[in-house]
Parts: C-alpha cells; sequence; structure tokens
C-alpha cells in the first residue's frame, strides 16, 4: 500500500544499510538432478493462501506463477520490468509503473521511502540474484526481503516476492514442495531474521529433493 500514517522511519534505508551486514550462511546443499518436482509448493501456497476469498485473484497469481516458470525455463534476467510483466498479470492492469510515493505496511508501522534513485537502486539489487559467489539460498532470501522492503508496486507486493523467489529457485531447477513455512513477518531491519530465512529455504529445498526421491519419512 502507498499511503499511511504521519511520518515514519525509512524502513527501505535500514534494508538497505542491513543488505549489506547480514551474515549470509553457508549452504553445502546440491542442485537437483532434472525432472518435474511431485508436488508444486507455490501453486499450493497461493491456493490455499488466497483461493477461498479471491477466486478470480487467486486465477491471476496462478497465471503470473506459470509465466515466471517460463521466464526462469528460458533462464531470464530479473529485472522490473519483468517483474512488471508478472504483476500486470496479478493486478489485471494494463500498467504497473513503480510508485511514485512513499509506502507503508504493517498498519502503518513500516514505511518505505523513495528518492530518485530508487528505481535505479531496486534493478542493481534484482541484478544480484544471480550473484555467483552467494550460495542459491540466501540469493532467493534476499530478492525476496528486496522486493518487500522496496515496496515497487502499489499493490501486490507480497505475491510479486514470492513469484520471485519461484523464479529464483526455478532457474537453477530447484523445486519447492512446502512453502507455508516461508510465511512469517519480515523486518527490514533484522539482519539476522534475514539469514534466517536463507537457512530456513536451505532446509525446505534440502527436504523438497529428499522427498522427491525417497518418499516422506516418518513425521513429514
Amino acid at each position: 500500500m502507498t499511503s499511511g500514517p504521519g511520518r515514519r522511519p525509512d524502513a527501505l534505508a535500514d534494508w538497505l544499510r542491513v543488505r549489506t551486514q547480514i551474515s549470509w550462511p553457508q549452504w553445502n546443499g546440491t542442485h537437483p538432478e532434472a525432472g518435474a518436482p511431485a508436488y508444486d509448493g507455490f501453486r499450493d501456497f497461493f491456493t490455499t493462501t488466497r483461493g477461498s476469498r479471491d477466486a478470480e485473484g487467486t486465477e491471476r497469481v496462478l497465471a503470473a506463477l506459470d509465466l515466471a516458470l517460463a521466464d526462469a525455463a528460458q533462464g531470464g534476467r530479473l529485472d522490473f520490468a519483468l517483474l512488471a510483466g508478472w504483476q500486470r498479470r496479478v493486478l489485471d492492469r494494463a500498467s504497473v509503473p513503480f510508485r511514485t510515493v512513499p509506502a507503508f505496511a504493517k498498519a502503518g508501522r513500516e514505511r518505505y521511502g523513495l528518492t530518485p534513485g530508487t528505481p535505479a537502486c531496486f534493478e542493481r539489487c534484482l541484478s544480484e540474484s544471480a550473484q555467483p559467489d552467494l550460495p542459491l539460498p540466501s540469493r532467493a532470501a534476499r530478492v525476496y526481503l528486496d522486493i518487500l522492503f522496496f515496496h515497487p508496486f502499489e499493490d501486490g507486493n507480497a505475491r510479486a516476492a514470492m513469484l520471485a523467489l519461484a523464479f529464483v529457485l526455478a532457474r537453477e531447477g530447484v523445486p519447492l514442495d512446502q512453502v507455508h513455512p516461508l510465511q512469517a513477518t519480515r523486518w527490514a531491519d533484522d539482519a539476522d531474521g534475514a539469514a534466517d530465512l536463507a537457512v530456513l529455504l536451505g532446509i525446505l529445498i534440502t527436504a523438497a529433493e529428499r522427498r522427491r526421491w525417497h518418499g516422506p519419512s516418518v513425521g513429514d
């Protein structure tokens, strides 16, 4: 959302400061072998979290997910234009430009500022989703948080963040069969929380690969 109460500290500035200080975790996982996942965790996530209250919106975001996965299969470069293409489908709008006013979220508790350089800064951050010297779970976590805290769109930023996460993983052939554990409140100034998100993604990737080839274990 792009309106809210009073003046608040700039959470985007907090994120850009914290972003360079995060101790991203190492990851010893490997990319999975070729083959389709048995279960699409992103599709399940969107269906179960939105389906019962917004059937048309769910259809649109699932169509956007198909676009994102197709772009990933082609090895697409993540940039604002690609993200906006998915978001046009999500919001059913002809145009979804970068926001032109400060944005607010969490009932106004976080404010995301805007300067003339914000869109270009966002593009640079998106380009780092392919950074070769950072493990995949950390890159995926970072791009997810980038979208939440840049809050580039007037509406639908949480959906955009999840679509970008799916894209970054799928571009490297990594499926997830469980996505719901990622659903939690994230704060722009929480460096430990960002690192923990990367750890969680690594666990989900490894668990999905195990279930894919060996089936669920007791307790799954």
